[in-house]
């Protein structure tokens, strides 16, 4: 007796959502022609399925073994047309449908395929589309900006193992180009933006000073500003996360003078309790941003994260404007005046008084005119004693 069956959508329904969480051993009433939900069983093992079968043998029941990998699959391997005494006697026996071919099945396969196909295809957009967002995100946090997502789009849909977009910016007369790097996992389509490459040409570097700074998955990076602030030579305050332990605050610095085996300049850490206070050090100085709150939050977190940043400054009733940097090495600040030149801290308030430039200035004017009298006077004291000369030859 030949048996062909009917599979409800439902079943199908029901195979996939077994097989989305592992069970893949299935269980089927052979002795039916239409299949319906209730008609099918699906176990994590070998074992319990043919539990289960021998447990359910019935005068109108016989239940048939199978491994699925997939709904077409399942199609494939359900007999059809084929002999029902040859499936109770030799169980394992799963032999393809019809083996001289039926159209309609076949139609129905390649069906089934090509929504599985789909339905992958639409998993992998959405994962893809998801990895896009956050790493737009991740981009335009780090400093880059919005302006690179329809390359980073682009790139990531030729899925290439990695790839690189350049970033170009300006801070002043200080030139940076900056290499974001992308790499694809070997597990998945899920790309990382694992690093950026930073080159700084300026006036003191005119053949451009490189270095590397890494990306990870935590909001301690370090963004494009601050990067370009440690390659100026200033210092930046990070919340750090280590591999074990607690948050911490630091300042870091980079090591012009010490690389690492990848040419890298090595980061100098001053660790919160090394006992720098920002905060206490503006403190000392008359800055006139720190009587308003507002305005010394603003200046603190500058600071932090390595700007030269300007400020005035309050000397006996007069206004100075200069620009200051945090140190935290030495535990102070940098001075510079309007033309970005360095000042040093102990003469800072005897060189910018603006009534001592006034009376400087002053005497030297008179010490010039006095010394232009004292000229003066030989020559004219001479023209008179000619004078006389003459008249007394005459």
């Amino acid at each position: 007796m030949n048996k062909e069956h009917v599979i409800s959508d439902e079943v199908l329904d029901k195979v996939q959502a077994a097989l989305s969480k592992g069970n893949n051993w299935m269980a089927y009433n052979n002795s039916l022609y239409f299949i319906h939900p209730e008609d099918v069983h699906f176990f994590d093992s070998k074992g319990s399925a043919y539990e289960f079968a021998d447990n359910n043998i019935s005068e109108f029941d016989r239940y048939v073994v199978m491994y699925a990998s997939s709904v077409a699959d399942v199609l494939r391997k359900i007999p059809y047309a084929e002999s029902l005494n040859n499936q109770i006697t030799n169980p394992d026996a799963n032999g393809l449908y019809n083996t001289e071919g039926n159209a309609f099945t076949d139609a129905l396969i390649d069906h089934i395929e090509q929504q599985q196909q789909l339905s992958n295809n639409k998993n992998t957009n959405v994962m893809n589309s998801e990895n896009f967002e956050y790493l737009s995100k991740q981009v335009k946090f780090s400093g880059f900006g919005e302006d690179h997502q329809t390359e980073l789009k682009e790139k990531m849909q030729k899925q290439i193992p990695e790839f690189t977009i350049l970033h170009q910016a300006d801070f002043g007369k200080d030139s940076t180009v900056a290499a974001l790097h992308f790499k694809k996992s070997n597990e998945h389509d899920m790309y990382f933006f694992n690093s950026y490459d930073l080159s700084l040409k300026n006036g003191q570097h005119p053949d451009s000073l490189k270095q590397t700074f890494y990306i990870g998955n935590k909001q301690d990076n370090i963004t494009l500003k601050e990067a370009y602030n440690l390659m100026s030579g200033r210092s930046v305050q990070k919340e750090l996360t280590p591999k074990e332990g607690e948050k911490y605050q630091a300042w870091l610095q980079l090591d012009f003078k010490d690389t690492d085996k990848n040419g890298n300049y090595k980061m100098k850490q001053f660790h919160q309790n090394y006992g720098y206070d920002l905060a206490a050090t503006l403190a000392k100085h008359p800055i006139k941003e720190l009587t308003d709150g507002q305005d010394k939050s603003r200046l603190l977190e500058s600071l932090q994260r390595g700007n030269r940043q300007s400020v005035t400054i309050n000397i006996t009733g007069q206004e100075k404007k200069v620009f200051i940097e945090a140190a935290p090495q030495f535990k102070s600040l940098n001075f510079y005046d309007s033309n970005q030149q360095r000042l040093k801290a102990d003469r800072l308030y005897e060189t910018n008084l603006p009534q001592q430039s006034v009376k400087q200035e002053a005497k030297k004017e008179n010490q010039k005119q006095a010394a232009g009298n004292v000229d003066e006077r030989p020559a004219q004291q001479s023209v008179k004693k000619s004078k006389r000369n003459k008249q007394s030859i005459s």
